[in-house]
């Protein structure tokens, strides 16, 4: 079975030097990931546009590598021509070993030392 990159890392290196620097008896004491969320707001353009909620859905995914879905309002603003139930953005939650993988690619890749 594989075991992402970071998260063996985490395990083998900075929950033994965390546990040592605070002084923690229970390794399920260190703060740890549970997930990464990524959202996308699509603004103006989301509400006049439907097939800009569809491209934002499909870069998300490619983005995550998981399927995207589209937010919808929760309350209707007349200034923006908003109505309850429009879809104005599109968001993602990664967990487990996608979530690791993820945070590999963001720092070893996008934002490089």
């Amino acid at each position: 079975m594989y075991v992402p990159r970071y998260k063996e890392k985490y395990d083998k290196e900075v929950v033994p030097a965390l546990k040592e620097q605070f002084g923690f008896h229970s390794p399920m004491r260190v703060p740890r990931l549970t997930k990464i969320c990524l959202n996308q707001g699509l603004g103006k353009f989301g509400i006049a546009d439907k097939k800009l909620i569809e491209i934002g859905v499909q870069e998300m995914t490619l983005v995550a590598g998981q399927k995207a879905v589209a937010t919808k309002s929760k309350k209707d603003i007349s200034n923006f021509k908003l109505r309850r139930g429009m879809p104005i953005g599109v968001r993602v939650t990664l967990r487990g070993e996608r979530m690791y993988e993820f945070l590999d690619r963001l720092i070893s890749v996008s934002i490089p030392r």
